[in-house]
C-alpha cells in the first residue's frame, strides 16, 4: 500500500514519514511532494492509496487538490495535516474528513490511517471536500457527514430527530424514517454539537433535537415521545431541566 505525504515544510515530511514507518505496516511505501501540483503529478503517476495533505501551502491551499485532479483519478483517502483552530477542526469533523493536527502524534497517525484503509473504495471524497470547504467558509454548519458501512451520508441537522448509543456506535434517526448506524460513539456527537442549542441530552444513551418533541409523557416515571414515535427515557437529574427548556421553547 503507498502512500504520499504533500507538505512545503521538510521536517514536517520528515517527521510523518518516520511515524508512518513505525505504525502503520500496512504501508508499504512512502513517497513526498514538497508543494500540491507536484503531489498532484506523483497522484496520477503513482497512484497512492492514501494522501497526507497539508492544508498551508505556498501558492495552492491543499483544499484546491481537486480542481487539479480528474473524477477518474479519486480513487485514494485524504488525511489533512493542519494547527487549524478548534472552529476549523469542526469543520473537519462535520465533513467526516480525517485530520492530523499539529505537532502529529504516534497515536493518532495510526488511528487516521487505519480508518482511511476502512474507507478505501468507497471514500466520496469529491462530496466529503466540498462540504468541507462550504463548512470552513459559512460559521452557519448545515450538514454533518456520518459515516456508516456503505461511505459516508450527508444529512441536514434539521433532519435529524433523535441519535442513540449503541456501543462504539451510534443510531442515528433521521425525518426520512430512515436509522443510520454510525461508527462513532455517542459522545462524539455530544461534544461536536454542544454549540447547537437544539439538540439536548435528556439520557446518557440519547441525544434528541428538541424541534422533533412530540410528547412528554408522565407515566412510568416520564419520558420523551418523538415525532418518529420512538421512546426516549430521561434521566432522574436531567427531568426539572429538560421541562424547564420545553417549557420555554
Amino acid at each position: 500500500m503507498k502512500a504520499l505525504i504533500i507538505d512545503d515544510e521538510k521536517k514536517a515530511r520528515q517527521v510523518l514519514h518516520i511515524l508512518v514507518e513505525e505504525n502503520c505496516p500496512k504501508i508499504t511505501q512512502i513517497l513526498e511532494a514538497d508543494n500540491l501540483l507536484s503531489g498532484v503529478e506523483l497522484i496520477k503517476k503513482e497512484s497512492p492509496n492514501i494522501v497526507f495533505l497539508d492544508i498551508e501551502m505556498p501558492e495552492h491551499s491543499g483544499l484546491e487538490i481537486l480542481n487539479f485532479i480528474e473524477k477518474e483519478v479519486y480513487n485514494f483517502e485524504i488525511i489533512f495535516t493542519t494547527a487549524y483552530s478548534e472552529y476549523a477542526i469542526q469543520a473537519f469533523q462535520l465533513s467526516a474528513i480525517d485530520y492530523l493536527l499539529k505537532p502529529v502524534r504516534p497515536n493518532q497517525v495510526k488511528e487516521a490511517v487505519d480508518k482511511a484503509i476502512a474507507f478505501l473504495g468507497n471514500s466520496q471524497i469529491n462530496k466529503r471536500l466540498s462540504e468541507l470547504r462550504e463548512s470552513l467558509q459559512n460559521a452557519n454548519f448545515k450538514k454533518i457527514g456520518l459515516p456508516n458501512a456503505d461511505g459516508i451520508k450527508f444529512v441536514n441537522f434539521n433532519e435529524i430527530i433523535s441519535l442513540e448509543a449503541d456501543g462504539m456506535y451510534t443510531k442515528v434517526s433521521t425525518v426520512n424514517d430512515s436509522t443510520i448506524l454510525v461508527s462513532k460513539p455517542l459522545k462524539f456527537f455530544v461534544d461536536l454539537l454542544q454549540n447547537m442549542k437544539t439538540f439536548y441530552r435528556p439520557h446518557r444513551s440519547f441525544l434528541i433535537n428538541l424541534m422533533y418533541i412530540k410528547e412528554y409523557i408522565k407515566k412510568d416515571g416520564g419520558y420523551i415521545l418523538m415525532e418518529s414515535d420512538k421512546t426516549i427515557s430521561i434521566s432522574k437529574d436531567k427531568k426539572d431541566e429538560f421541562l424547564t427548556i420545553v417549557q420555554n421553547i
